[in-house]
């Protein structure tokens, strides 16, 4: 069994705690188990929204087409890059 390092606490209403121990027990795990997979897959989640997105069909094929085309030089990026910078 892994040792458990990093302490989260928390304090909540005692029904709060009512409503979150009665679904842990329906899903047969403990109160702490209940508590971390829900956090958990909520992370995850909110991660996936960060990361991940859906095109429809012809928004992807643009999106595709922009990926995949040669890259433009912006004259602004090259005035950029050519100038020295204020440390040197």
């Amino acid at each position: 069994m892994a040792t458990k390092t990093a302490p989260i606490n928390m304090r909540v209403q005692p029904s709060v705690r009512d409503i979150i121990d009665a679904a842990a027990s329906l899903k047969k795990v403990d109160r702490t188990v209940f508590i971390q997979q829900a956090a958990l897959n909520e992370a995850h989640n909110i991660l996936a929204e960060q990361r991940d997105f859906v095109l429809e069909a012809k928004a992807f094929e643009a999106f595709d087409n922009e990926l995949s085309a040669e890259p433009r030089a912006l004259e602004g990026m090259k005035d950029l890059f050519n100038r020295k910078a204020p440390w040197e």
